[in-house]
Formats: structure tokens, sequence, C-alpha cells
């Protein structure tokens, strides 16, 4: 009996718990045993023969969900049955059905007993009644299924020869196209590897576009200068402006956020809110994080359609700047307290918002209160939603919008 109908049969029987793997084979029982990696007369819709091994595992599982019967099935390191199989399949396993288009009897290599070929006597058609139940009904070979009422095989054909009806009844196991499906081999780790590599490449290549506009901004001095040059114009370098806020100084602009975790934009999230549009809190991001809290993180606006894109440094201590780096303050987030401003060289919030332009992120959904003080001062209230992470674009497209007015409106005052 060939597997597919063994276990077949077995599992008719409801007799699955008899079939036992030893080594690399399954035992029926007492009656059969095959390989386990042994290939079965139903084929896949796919195009390949399922294994005795695929369809055991299949059959004893079948109550999974498709997905749990996959996942678990790979753990094993078993090849799964494809869903639009599964219906069929288990049909047919489970004797619902007699027979199925996918079946494709194969005929096993020792169906034919090649011992008992000879060139003596009618025993060099082997036995031919067996012979003749294999041979397709289209094949030269057909008409040796004559055998008379006596059980004597007619020999009319005594000139087809033993090796012709093997031929007769060959059928090819496997073509290039089989050969090249590389059956239970998995190739995800390989596109996990693959995938991180270019994300790594991408990031670095980032990172190194920004730090290449970093110092871009840092040297638009010595750019002017030469430009000066080829114009006609006074090549004399410019020196440092320290107009208390009246223009941006000399250098990258400065965003300030605050150190506390109570606020919603902080150092540790402002890049990815700014940069890509995406709110993540800020306990999420220290977890990401590997290594120490960043002193300075530099930000762009990577969604702008305009040619020429500004770097900022955003920074969250105030204390760590020296006098001339106030020139170069453009904005700051607020956390609504009064405190926030102490030790900052101005002489109160207003005098702060004057001359920076300030943003006070919320939540939609909180309560007036917390917006309270903040809504006494020149600063542009930012609400974005605690859940629908697709309205985080605007939001930040706001900020931008805001900011990049405030500092025309201050580099042309």
């Amino acid at each position: 009996m060939d597997p597919l109908s063994a276990l077949r049969d077995y599992t008719i029987r409801g007799e699955l718990d008899r079939i036992v793997r030893v080594n690399d084979e399954f035992r029926f029982g007492s009656d059969y045993s095959f390989p386990c990696a042994a290939e079965t007369a139903y084929r896949s819709k796919q195009g390949s023969l399922y294994t005795l091994e695929t369809l055991l595992y299949f059959v004893r599982n079948h109550h999974l969900k498709h997905i749990e019967y996959l996942q678990k099935a790979r753990t094993q390191g078993i090849p799964a049955v494809t869903l639009p199989d599964r219906k069929p399949l288990l049909e047919y396993l489970q004797g619902k059905v007699s027979s199925s288009d996918a079946i494709e009897f194969i005929v096993p290599p020792n169906s034919i007993n090649i011992g008992n070929i000879s060139n003596s006597g009618n025993s060099k058609f082997l036995d031919l009644p067996l012979a003749s139940s294999l041979i397709p009904s289209d094949s030269p070979a057909s008409n040796l299924n004559a055998v008379d009422d006596a059980g004597e095989a007619n020999t009319q054909h005594a000139d087809l020869s033993p090796t012709m009806m093997i031929q007769a009844v060959e059928r090819p196991l496997k073509d290039r196209e089989s050969l090249l499906e590389c059956k239970q081999r998995d190739f995800y780790s390989v596109l996990v590897a693959s995938t991180k590599r270019e994300e790594e490449r991408q990031r670095i290549e980032s990172q190194q576009r920004k730090d290449g506009l970093v110092a871009k901004s840092r040297l638009m001095g010595s750019e002017e200068t030469r430009y000066g040059d080829e114009s006609g114009y006074d090549a004399t370098p410019k020196p440092k402006m320290h107009l208390k806020g009246s223009k941006i100084g000399e250098g990258v602009p400065i965003i300030l956020v605050p150190s506390a975790f109570q606020t919603l934009i902080t150092i540790y999230n402002v890049k990815e809110f700014l940069e890509d549009g995406v709110f993540i809190p800020t306990d999420v991001r220290v977890k990401q994080m590997k290594g120490p809290k960043p002193e300075c993180v530099t930000v762009q606006k990577k969604f702008s359609r305009d040619r020429v894109v500004t770097a900022y440094e955003v920074r969250d201590k105030p204390s760590a700047l020296k006098a001339e780096d106030w020139d170069r303050v453009v904005a700051v987030f607020v956390l609504g307290k009064e405190w926030q401003f102490k030790e900052w060289p101005f002489k109160d919030h207003v005098e702060v918002f004057n001359k920076i332009i300030g943003f006070y992120m919320r939540f939609e959904d909180d309560s007036v209160e917390s917006a309270k003080n903040v809504k006494q001062w020149n600063v542009k209230i930012i609400s974005i939603s605690k859940n629908k992470r697709h309205q985080d674009r605007t939001a930040a497209l706001e900020v931008w919008d805001r900011l990049e007015e405030f500092v025309r409106s201050r580099s042309h005052s």
C-alpha cells in the first residue's frame, strides 16, 4: 500500500496514534513502514507533492487555526500544507470524499520484481497481470493485458522487451523546476539580515547628510566671504551678531525643550516628531535608545518641498548656553510654568516670547486647566491626539510653518 492510502486508512479508523516515528521512518502499527520524507500521491496546488511527514503532521493538527498551525510547523521544521489545500485534503483523508483531482499515484520502484526478468519463456514479461495493470491504456504495451480464462498470459506481443515494459510505466519524479524549489529550506533569516543591513546603511547615510548640513550652516560666514569676492562686494569677514535677540546670531539656530518628563516633547522624542511627523512618548523612546542621554540633537525638516533645508540644534540645558549662544535661540517648547525661565537672560516671560517663539504641546482631550497659564502667554498651542498617530504630521507641519515664519521675520528685522 502507498503512504497516502495507508494514512487515509488509519485516519478513517481513528488509529493515528498507532503511527509511530522510529528514526527516519513512520511505522503504521505492524502493517506498514514508510520513510518520513517519502512523497505521497497528493499534489499541492502549488505543484509539488506533499511528503508523508507533512500530511501526518497536518492531519494531527488540523484543528488549529491556520496561522497557529503554520507557526507550530515552522518551529518543528516541517513543511506546511497551504491554506487552499487544507479543506479538500482533510476531506479526502477523513473519507468524506473518495477521490480528488490532486491525487496522482506513482508506482513505487519495488512494485515490479526485476529479479523475475529472464530470457526464457513467458517469464521475460515479469508478472504480466501485474505489469499490464500498471501500463497506461494509450501505451503500445497495453495489449499485454489480455489474459485467457486459464490464467495464461497472451504472448502475441512477445517482441516487447522487459525494458520497454518498464519504460511504459515510468514517470519522472522531478524536473529542473522542482529541483529549484529548495524544499525544507527557510530563507527568512537571510531576508531579515539583509533588511537590517540595508536599514543600517540608510541610517548612516542619513546621519552623514545631517552632519554635512550642520557643518555647512556653521561655515555659512566663510561661504558669504567667498561669494563677496566673486561679486565685487567687500570680502572682509562679517563679525558675529550679538544683538540681544533682534536678529539670529551666527551659527545653527537653537530650539530649547524642557528636561522634565511631564512635557510631551523632550530631547528624547523631538527628532521623530519634527523630522518624521510621529509622536512617540518619552518613556518609550528612553527604553529604545542605547547609550547615554544626548546633550544636543540635530533636526531638519525632512518633508519639506523647499530645496534649501535648515538644520536646527535641540538642547534641554539652558544653563549650559554661553552668552553668544542665546542669540541663536529661536524657539522653546514650554512646560506652562514660570520657573522654566528662571536664570534665563530675560526679564520675564513677556520678553522671552517677544524674542523667541514658544510652543505648548498638549493632548487634545486634556482639561482646559492644564493650559490655563499658557493661554495668557504669547505662545502657540499645538494639540495632538493620544491615539491617532496619523494626525501627528499635521501638528509637526504647523510647528515648522510657525517656526520658519518667525525665523524669516527675525532675519529681516
